[in-house]
């Protein structure tokens, strides 16, 4: 890879935001209504979800996350991984905004919003989410903002990679190990959560659908071609993934219908700290990739990367090291109903930024306040 600028204009994987994309809030709300509707109506949905169980987890969710984590796994463009000897300080600079600045702002975020004891099921919920680095919607914000393509695609690999190997790592220090230090009054049975159970729930909900993807990648991209697998497989099976997390939406507020009438300042509570993540990573990324002197596409992508997450690992995570009921679970739902329309907004401002911050050729113009 290059280090000039290679935006997503021209790419064969560019195209429009899809319908279901584009309203992805609206479908999240729907589902949210549908499931404390079927909450009120049957009372006993708790008890036949679980009458079926894969370890922990019933079933029917089970194979809803399965379903949902496939697509953007089978999407990813492992191939490219072979470019990361190309722009090893942007790949430095990536691997850095995303497992390290990320995973600790959210954690001080979610200390700061949230600090009582009872929050705590939200608090690692939060921390959860700050650890899954997206590998899916990314790929549209970077399109939209005429990011670079192949460096997101690259990105995208990466951190496919690195979360397998690295998530349940994590998820056990910043919650198991860090609390005490943060607050050495709380309560064991709050932070003992093991690393096993979160490296199990890794390995079925990240780790399934990894290996079905790379297997559908190598062997249908190789025989039918790139362009035919972007342009004709790639989008016949990503319904799939909105099915998925839509169907998990339902049955999780089918359960916590109650609670959620209950306290709806709680949803208010989580969702503030999401917010103020997405827009801190999206600037400092941005200040960052322009004094380091990348491209505008390659700042865009940088930036989009490090903001957005992949909720659905976190969801299906929290589900099945905490369960369908717990606060942890809750609070990762929130996660994309907050993404969506922020990184939306965050395209245009990313286009404005190209526009005040960046000359004609795409590079950093000299002094930030050149116009």
């Amino acid at each position: 890879m290059t280090e000039g600028p290679q935006a997503c204009t021209d790419n064969p994987r560019r195209k429009g935001l899809s319908f279901l994309d584009r309203y992805l809030t609206l479908w999240i709300f729907i589902a949210m209504a549908l499931g404390i509707g079927l909450g009120y109506a049957l009372p006993d949905i708790s008890d036949g979800l679980n009458a079926l169980k894969i370890d922990t987890v019933s079933l029917p969710i089970a194979i809803g996350l399965l379903v949902m984590m496939y697509p953007p796994l089978a999407k990813v463009h492992y191939e490219d991984l072979k470019k990361l000897r190309g722009a090893k300080r942007m790949f430095s600079a990536s691997l850095f905004l995303n497992w390290v600045v990320g995973p600790l702002l959210m954690v001080a975020l979610a200390w700061l919003f949230l600090p009582e004891p009872s929050m705590a099921p939200y608090r690692w919920g939060l921390v959860l989410v700050g650890l899954a680095r997206c590998i899916a919607m990314v790929l549209v914000w970077n399109m939209l903002a005429d990011g670079d393509c192949d460096y997101c695609a690259v990105l995208v690999a990466l951190n496919s990679i690195f979360q397998i190997a690295m998530y349940s790592i994590l998820a056990y220090a910043y919650i198991t190990l860090l609390t005490p230090v943060i607050s050495p009054g709380s309560q064991a049975i709050v932070v003992s959560i093991s690393i096993v159970g979160i490296a199990k729930s890794v390995a079925i909900f990240l780790g399934i659908p990894f290996l079905a993807g790379f297997l559908t990648w190598y062997l249908l991209a190789r025989r039918k071609g790139l362009e035919w697998y972007d342009r004709v497989f790639a989008p016949k099976i990503s319904p799939l993934a909105l099915i998925g997390l839509l169907f998990t939406i339902v049955v999780m507020f089918a359960i916590q219908g109650e609670k959620i009438i209950g306290n709806p300042l709680d949803l208010v509570r989580v969702a503030i700290p999401l917010v103020v993540y997405f827009l801190l990573m999206f600037f400092a990324s941005f200040a960052l990739s322009h004094r380091l002197g990348f491209s505008y596409a390659q700042g865009a992508t940088q930036s989009f990367t490090a903001a957005s997450n992949n909720f659905e690992l976190a969801i299906a995570v929290a589900i099945g090291t905490f369960g369908i009921t717990s606060g942890e679970a809750f609070a990762t739902v929130i996660g994309p109903l907050m993404e969506v329309p922020v990184l939306i907004g965050l395209v245009n401002v990313a286009l404005w930024i190209r526009k005040r911050y960046y000359g004609a050729d795409g590079m950093p113009k000299k002094g930030l306040n050149a116009r």
